[in-house]
């Protein structure tokens, strides 16, 4: 290979070059797809790989799906369908004990050839509504990952240009939304074929050793941007811990995350010693697939954040390389094959959750306070009138902790995931289902500081059939911590009642599988509000008057809290505002001091 060095002005050609196919690849991928769960909430990821399965470039997707591939195509390797690829090949692969990030995720993954060689891969990954696993849509309390539905790994779909009719019949007949199964995996073949096309393209305008040059650059460039980041946080073991509500079968059983962060260099180790054993559930994490990627994802967004960034750095592997993963085999983090790994999603963003607090002494300016750290998924399923099985996924928004600059944003997925919400609209015009309500939390008041919490949110979805409901969700006990004298956010709740019977509601837990729903029954599910970031008797009192005016702070917040008096009118009274601070300004606590573990 030519070691011939690009031009800066060609590198950046190349760059967007490559960030233009990758997120073509996923407008193609989410366009197409019939689920909406891909179509509308966009939980997916494309991108492009090297023979090494490094990460060349990566569409703004989940990171979920994005840092997972390069760990499918090392079970790929490890499982491939005759051992070998052919042009014209189409590997689909969710397998979680050999790289998938859980099982319902599907890889489609496409070799690309160049004048007769194999320079790389096209691929993506989505989420799919039903694989044929125990419970519809999502599955959390079952023995083993065999009750997790299909299980593939390196099974070739097409192989030299050929579909196998026989996979694609396998589909048909275990899946209870077959057709949007089968329809979406369409919508990832073509996203994929896309992919080879645009990157052969690119190899033949700037002949291959010349473009891997550059994507070799860009590659250490991203890497060398991460280490210097990584460089200025000081030397040390920062460590921070907290709890999930459950298993989703042992109800008394808080399971701890514990995590220290290791800065050595310009290299970081994040070590998950100390986390809960594996669980007798489907609430473990599959290590290489979605435990690793989630660390990822955490440095990505507390060093490499785009708006506070000088210069954007490419998305690739480099930003991958000086962040070490440890977690015991056998814990919630990194269990041992057959346990079940499907419902790993909160897990992760508990994980990062506490990556940022156990940083957040010696990284005031770039951390944030406690975010709800959780996901709210819920699967609603029925059999319609006409005998079809419908199943419905849905996420649910969050919010986040208190900035350094400003308020934590209401009502927005965190922390490892980048979905959006499916339009109530569309809701209703596809599946028996109504949402009666969908709002800002007006029960609580976030956590407060100088800079509040985000506001989480109330969604109540009503099934219009008899069917089951399973919910994945956390954090209805740990409570989102607030940061340098900022107050704690609120804990999350989920109630089930019937429409007939409004006053007979049913709290439920966190996560739970396969209840049994009715017509009528309707499932309230409010999300966390996050911590306050800093002293709240420094927040400007005109904004905590606005906060009043806008339901977001109680009157009495205000006073008690915040130390802003305002009177009968809601008009704020200066002065006495003033003595009031002074009053409670006694009251303040310190802020808190890097913890270091000896």
């Amino acid at each position: 290979m030519s070691q011939q060095k690009v031009d800066p002005i060609t590198l950046q050609v190349i760059n967007g070059a490559l960030k233009t196919i990758a997120e073509e690849m996923g407008h193609v991928l989410y366009r197409m797809s019939f689920s909406s769960i891909i179509r509308e909430s966009q939980d997916m990821g494309a991108g492009l790989f090297d023979t090494r399965y490094q990460t060349i470039c990566e569409s703004e997707s989940t990171p979920m799906h994005i840092g997972s591939i390069p760990a499918y195509l090392r079970g790929i390797e490890a499982t491939l369908q005759g051992g070998v690829w052919h042009e014209g090949d189409v590997v689909v692969h969710n397998h979680p004990y050999h790289g998938s990030s859980h099982s319902p995720d599907l890889a489609i993954i496409i070799p690309i050839f160049h004048e007769g060689e194999l320079v790389g891969f096209s691929g993506n990954t989505a989420h799919h509504i039903d694989i044929g696993a125990a419970t519809p849509g999502l599955i959390i309390d079952v023995g083993d990952v065999y009750a997790e539905g299909l299980l593939m790994a390196g099974l070739k779909l097409y192989e030299k240009g050929v579909r196998n009719e026989a996979l694609v019949q396998m589909f048909t007949y275990n899946s209870r939304a077959s057709t949007q199964l089968i329809r979406d995996i369409e919508a990832q073949v073509a996203s994929a074929q896309l992919g080879v096309k645009r990157f052969k393209e690119l190899l033949q305008r700037y002949g291959k050793d010349f473009s891997f040059e550059a994507i070799n650059q860009l590659i250490d460039y991203s890497e060398t941007i991460m280490r210097q980041k990584i460089q200025e946080i000081p030397d040390g073991d920062y460590r921070a811990e907290g709890f999930l509500d459950d298993d989703g079968r042992h109800r008394d059983q808080r399971l701890p995350v514990v995590v220290t962060v290791k800065v050595r260099g310009d290299s970081v180790i994040v070590d998950l010693t100390g986390s809960a054993p594996q669980t007798l559930t489907a609430y473990n994490v599959p290590f290489e697939g979605s435990c690793k990627v989630a660390a990822f994802a955490a440095f990505r967004k507390i060093l490499l954040d785009a708006y506070t960034t000088q210069s954007p750095v490419p998305s690739n592997e480099g930003s991958f390389r000086p962040i070490s993963v440890v977690a015991p085999l056998g814990s919630i983090f990194n269990p041992i094959f057959p346990a079940a790994a499907e419902a790993r999603f909160t897990q992760c963003n508990r994980m990062i959750d506490l990556i940022i607090k156990a940083l957040a002494p010696v990284l005031p300016e770039r951390i944030i306070a406690g975010s709800s750290a959780s996901i709210s998924f819920a699967a609603y399923s029925g059999i319609k009138p006409g005998g079809d099985y419908w199943v419905f996924l849905e996420v649910n928004e969050g919010a986040y902790g208190g900035r350094p600059k400003s308020d934590g944003p209401d009502a927005i997925d965190n922390l490892m995931a980048n979905t959006r919400n499916n339009p109530i609209e569309d809701l209703g015009m596809h599946l028996p289902m109504i949402c009666d309500r969908y709002e800002l939390r007006d029960d609580v008041m976030p956590g407060a500081g100088k800079y509040r919490g985000g506001i989480g949110v109330v969604k109540a979805q009503r099934v219009l059939t008899d069917g089951f409901i399973t919910h994945e969700s956390e954090r209805h006990y740990d409570v989102p911590w607030g940061i340098f004298g900022g107050d704690d956010g609120v804990v999350g709740k989920t109630e089930i009642y019937n429409v007939a019977t409004p006053d007979k509601i049913i709290s439920m837990p966190s996560k739970f599988s396969g209840h049994t729903s009715r017509a009528g029954d309707v499932m309230a599910y409010y999300s966390p509000c996050g911590g306050g970031y800093g002293n709240p008797l420094e927040r400007s009192a005109q904004q905590v008057l606005e906060d009043v005016l806008d339901d977001f702070c109680s009157l009495e917040q205000a006073y008690e809290v915040y130390g802003v008096v305002l009177d009968e009118h809601v008009q704020l009274d200066l002065n006495a505002t003033l003595q009031r601070r002074a009053q409670l300004m006694t009251r303040t606590p310190c802020p808190p001091k890097a913890r270091l573990v000896q």
